[in-house]
């Protein structure tokens, strides 16, 4: 009995003890937890606006990205518009000065010739009529600016003449045609001006 007795006060002890820890703890407890909780409440509502902020610029990143890709391809499409509208300009250039020399060749006065070199102009005739039309066909055409105000634009002045009865500033004399490929000049008249 005594041995149950020590027993019993020493469970009572025990359970004294367990209780005054229970008492203090849960309240020390409680607030550090509380504490710990804000604090980690805190934490991942900074990462959730760091994350936020993140995904924001990464997303402005993306639309930057697509509008800068956008503009590039236009600009590619008008580059390759422009390039294949003006694709037949080095051959163009390579081919008026031989209709200038045909020009120049028709310009002689056949009627001093023998029946042979007339003929022989008669051919010449015949193909610089066709280089003309060739170039028609692919929408090259001569600057007319003959009796005209000169434009610095389209024309290139080599020399002033008096000229009466004319007015300052008008072509009186084409020297060399000039061409237009479609909108695009491949080369300027050259004139003589008035002054």
């Amino acid at each position: 009995m005594e041995e149950e007795l020590k027993k019993k006060v020493k469970k009572e002890e025990k359970d004294e003890k367990t209780e005054l820890k229970e008492e203090k703890t849960p309240k020390c407890n409680k607030e550090e937890k509380d504490k710990k909780l804000f604090k980690k409440e805190n934490k991942l509502e900074k990462e959730i606006a760091e994350l936020k902020n993140k995904n924001d610029e990464l997303v402005n990143k993306l639309l930057y990205s697509q509008a800068e890709f956008a503009n590039y391809k236009k600009r590619k499409e008008l580059e390759v518009a422009n390039m294949l509208k003006y694709s037949n300009m080095d051959i163009v250039k390579e081919i008026l000065p031989i209709v200038d020399n045909f020009e120049r060749a028709i310009k002689l006065d056949d009627s001093n010739l023998d029946d042979s070199l007339s003929k022989f102009l008669e051919g010449f005739k015949m193909i610089y009529s066709h280089l003309v039309e060739l170039l028609k066909k692919f929408e090259v055409s001569e600057i007319d600016c003959l009796n005209k105000e000169f434009d610095p634009n389209i024309a290139q002045a080599l020399m002033t003449v008096k000229a009466e009865g004319v007015e300052a500033g008008v072509v009186v004399e084409v020297l060399q045609k000039g061409y237009m490929l479609k909108d695009k000049m491949v080369r300027p008249a050259l004139v003589k001006v008035s002054e």
